[in-house]
C-alpha cells in the first residue's frame, strides 16, 4: 500500500491548489491542520518543514528513491506531484511548457495580486485602527483586474489555462479566481473566465479539495484582521 502524503494545510485557495491536486491524482494523504488564525504556521516544528512559514506544505514518506521529502511552497508542490504522478502536466514538450507558463503567471501574479486585493479591501478597512487606503485598494484592485483581463483572453483561445487539457495550472488559478467577487471584480465582461471557474468546480476532484476542512474557514474580516495572520515574524 502506498504510503500516505502528509499535509500541511488550512482553507485557503493557497491550500486548495494541493488538497485539489492530491484530490484529481487519486493520492493518499492524512492532513495536519496549520491555524494560521491562531500561528500555527509560526511553530518551530512546522518552521523545519516550510522555513517561510506559510502553508501548504508536505511530507512525501515515498519520495525520491524512496527516501522521505518535505516539499514547501504550493508550485513546487505541485511541480512535485505532477512529476511523480505523469499527470496534469500535459503530455508533449510544448505543453508542459505552457504549463509552467502559467503556473509562474499565477505564482508571481496572479495570486500575489489578488492576496494583496484581499487585504486591502476586506482586511486592513477591518484593523484596529482602520487601514482604509485608497491608493492600495485602487492599485490592487486595478492590477488584479487586469490579470483576469489576461486571463480571459487565454481562455478565448483554450480550454484550459494551459491549453486543452486540465492541468496543474488551473488548479493554481481556480483557487484565487473563484474569489473574485471579494477582489471586487466583475464577470460580466469575461465569458470565458466565467465559462472555465463553472468547468473547473463541476470536478468532483476541485469539489472535494476545496471542501477539505472547509467548516474552519471564516468569513469574518475583522476577526482575520485581529489573528496572527498578519504577524512580523
Amino acid at each position: 500500500m502506498t504510503p500516505p502524503i502528509e499535509l500541511f494545510y488550512w482553507p485557503t485557495p493557497n491550500g486548495w491548489k494541493v488538497s485539489i491536486a492530491l484530490e484529481e491524482m487519486g493520492l493518499p494523504y492524512t492532513v495536519q491542520p496549520i491555524d494560521i488564525g491562531k500561528g500555527d504556521q509560526f511553530d518551530p516544528a512546522f518552521l523545519k518543514i516550510a522555513p517561510n512559514n506559510r502553508m501548504p506544505a508536505i511530507i512525501d514518506p515515498d519520495g525520491p528513491d524512496g527516501a522521505p521529502v518535505s516539499v514547501f511552497e504550493s508550485g513546487a508542490i505541485l511541480l512535485y506531484l505532477a512529476r511523480k504522478t505523469g499527470r496534469f502536466m500535459g503530455d508533449t514538450a510544448r505543453e508542459r511548457i505552457a504549463v509552467e507558463e502559467w503556473l509562474m503567471w499565477q505564482m508571481g501574479g496572479l495570486g500575489p495580486m489578488a492576496g494583496q486585493a484581499h487585504h486591502f479591501l476586506k482586511y486592513a478597512p477591518a484593523m484596529d485602527p482602520p487601514q482604509d487606503l485608497p491608493y492600495a485598494k485602487d492599485r490592487y484592485r486595478n492590477e488584479t483586474a487586469r490579470l483576469y483581463r489576461v486571463l480571459e483572453r487565454r481562455l478565448a483561445e483554450h480550454q484550459w489555462v494551459a491549453g486543452n487539457f486540465f492541468s496543474i495550472a488551473d488548479m493554481a488559478c481556480w483557487g484565487w479566481a473563484s474569489l473574485w467577487e471579494g477582489q471586487q471584480q466583475t464577470l460580466d465582461d469575461k465569458p470565458h473566465l466565467a465559462r472555465w471557474l463553472a468547468a473547473c468546480a463541476a470536478r468532483p476532484g476541485v469539489q472535494r479539495g476545496r471542501a477539505l476542512l472547509s467548516e474552519k474557514r471564516s468569513g469574518d474580516a475583522k476577526a482575520a484582521a485581529g489573528s496572527a495572520m498578519f504577524r512580523k515574524k
